[in-house]
């Protein structure tokens, strides 16, 4: 049925969060309400990637971009522009200067963005398997079945260059090679959806916007290698993008494209979906088969590599998720398309989750090469408040903190790791002169020693020495001797640990300390944290004489430790000022927020 208007409702695990659920459900009520049903097709789709402007909505074919959208505005939305014809101004995005903005690619958040794996997100509905296909889905796999044999598919893989999205950047070719001449008749292809960084979201968008791609690409997979089963290894923690990918396996094989006898080729290939409890070892490709087998995630020594022993100790691959979604475009248009991407070492392009003090937070995908000023000031419109850009995170828990000197860098593999840092899965957290990065240490430290399976003790105990360190040093007992300690660990971790967890696990404290040493030793020497962040070394005062004893931070105080001062000490003021007992705070900030006065000093 042809319909006069479209209007597509992002339903991303974020927008769902903030109700657009009930936007979807408040749109079709009110195009039944005006009698316009038959005129407008309201779908929903996967994540648009301007989280920060979310829930949003396009209406087609006026293009017209819709952000910060609530279920009342639905109303607005069917009355005005379905039924009148109007845009509804008032919803359209506005850049800084208050300019209204129309359509998508006027927007400067997407205008340097390259859209390959995201190319469905936020376009098409995730849980309809034929307009997936008006897209070119399932394309590729009919040369994959019927014209390519498994080794000039692996050609066109190796033409495309494409590598690892994972974080070790290995080249998928040789991956897919390997296993494809290794000994024996029953192989498996997995699918790494693990996803545990701290602010990581791509591989989750990914699926819940796109489920067939990974199907494809699996099946392709599959084909190459001469395998005939693959496992989706997922959290349970996505119930969104498993509940879609229910759906697309379902409808993949209602339609022949999944199970027995593939479109008639002879090629056999099932897939299961396999959930893992949300142990970030298992992103570990020799933990996620443990954890598929049935056994408890933890990582076991290589070699062998799972290509010649994986699952059940037969040869298997594992990609993630956004390597696999790559895959049915370069069967689709051909490996030298995606060559054309990219740098001469890092084909394609990388998604990243951009957030932390940036002003427009959100799911970003742009050309290998890109540099981390235009990721972090164009597309993501630079620091939120003002403030002054600190330094970013790339690569999670494993990654390093960069700081200024490296914005004109290009991304890719290799200059990341050169700088101290990784590409990692693609998690990419923003800070600004607010943050602390002993205490940022810290935080991902405490992290490694929860997620680590303690199997190896440079791991185990390193992890565990490291934090007690930077603990020592955000409390004001450090010494500078502890610096020392902190590089002799974390060298000795990269070198001897077990799995990908403990080699990388110093880096964000190896990155600070090499980039950051004079916070370090503000910590030790002057007790002070600049940042304000760590407790302990914060203190709150109250400035005698601009405060007017009101009583208010007193009134607020959780601690109960502001009370009057002797009025005997102040004669010429009509209220005594109030005092902090420094013994009983316990650095709250309540006081700081509560005074009008401007008379609470944090020092």
């Amino acid at each position: 049925m042809a319909y006069n208007h479209y209007i597509l409702t992002c339903s991303g695990t974020a927008c769902e969060s903030n109700k657009s659920a009930e936007i979807f459900a408040q749109l079709n009520a009110e195009a039944e309400k005006l009698g316009v049903k038959g005129e407008v097709q309201i779908v929903k789709t996967g994540c648009f990637g301007f989280c920060e402007r979310g829930p949003i909505i396009k209406v087609l074919p006026e293009d017209s971009f819709y952000v910060d959208v609530k279920p009342e505005d639905a109303h607005e939305i069917i009355a005005e522009q379905i039924l009148k014809g109007r845009e509804v101004k008032r919803l359209l995005y506005k850049d800084e200067a208050r300019k209204t903005t129309n359509t998508i690619e006027d927007i400067q958040f997407y205008q340097k963005q390259f859209r390959v794996v995201l190319r469905n997100c936020g376009v098409i509905d995730p849980e309809s398997i034929d307009e997936y296909i008006a897209r070119e889905g399932y394309s590729g796999l009919e040369k994959v079945l019927f014209e390519w044999t498994p080794e000039q598919l692996i050609e066109e893989m190796k033409v495309s260059g494409l590598r690892g999205r994972g974080g070790a950047g290995f080249p998928t070719w040789m991956k897919w090679d390997f296993c494809r001449k290794a000994q024996g008749e029953t192989k498996y292809v997995i699918c790494n959806a693990d996803e545990g960084d701290p602010g990581a979201y791509m591989d989750r968008s990914t699926i819940e916007g796109d489920p067939h791609s990974i199907i494809e690409g699996m099946i392709t997979a599959g084909r190459a290698i001469g395998s005939h089963h693959g496992f989706i290894y997922i959290r349970a923690e996505y119930p969104l993008a498993i509940e879609r990918l229910k759906i697309a396996l379902q409808q993949a094989q209602d339609y022949g494209l999944l199970g027995k006898n593939i479109l008639g080729s002879g090629f056999d290939f099932e897939i299961e979906i396999r959930l893992g409890a949300g142990a970030f070892v298992c992103g570990e490709e020799t933990a996620l088969i443990k954890s598929v087998e049935g056994s408890r995630g933890m990582p076991v020594p290589k070699p062998p590599f799972p290509a010649n022993k994986g699952l059940w100790q037969l040869p298997t691959i594992i990609n993630n998720v956004e390597t696999i979604a790559n895959v049915p475009v370069i069967t689709a248009k051909g490996g030298q398309w995606l060559a054309k991407i990219g740098t001469e070492k890092s084909k394609g392009t990388k998604v990243f989750a951009l957030t932390g003090k940036v002003k427009n937070s959100g799911l970003v995908e742009v050309p290998m090469g890109t540099t981390l000023r235009e990721i972090i000031f164009e597309i993501g419109g630079g620091i939120k408040g003002g403030k002054k850009f600190k330094g970013v995170q790339t690569g999670g828990p494993s990654g390093g903190i960069l700081t200024e000197k490296s914005l004109d860098l290009p991304i890719d593999f290799e200059t990341l790791v050169a700088n101290g840092s990784m590409m990692g899965s693609g998690g990419m957290i923003v800070m600004d002169e607010d943050d602390c990065v002993v205490d940022v240490s810290r935080f991902y430290m405490d992290f490694c020693v929860d997620e680590s399976c303690g199997k190896c003790s440079p791991c185990r105990i390193g992890t565990t020495q490291i934090l007690n360190i930077l603990e020592k040093i955000t409390k004001g007992d450090g010494e500078e001797a502890d610096l020392d300690k902190l590089k002799a660990i974390g060298s000795a971790m990269t070198k001897a640990s077990l799995c990908m967890l403990g080699c990388t696990a110093a880096n964000p404290t190896m990155s600070t300390l090499l980039n950051f040493r004079d916070e370090y030793l503000e910590h030790i020497r002057d007790k002070k944290c600049r940042s304000g962040k760590c407790k302990k070394l914060i203190t709150f005062s109250i400035d005698p004489v601009k405060c007017v004893g009101c009583a208010a931070c007193a009134k607020k105080c959780p601690a109960g430790c502001i009370t009057v001062e002797d009025s005997s000490k102040y004669p010429d003021k009509k209220r005594p000022p109030y005092i902090i007992n420094q013994a009983a705070c316990i650095k709250c900030g309540e006081c700081m927020k509560t005074c009008k006065f401007s008379s609470i000093l944090k020092g």
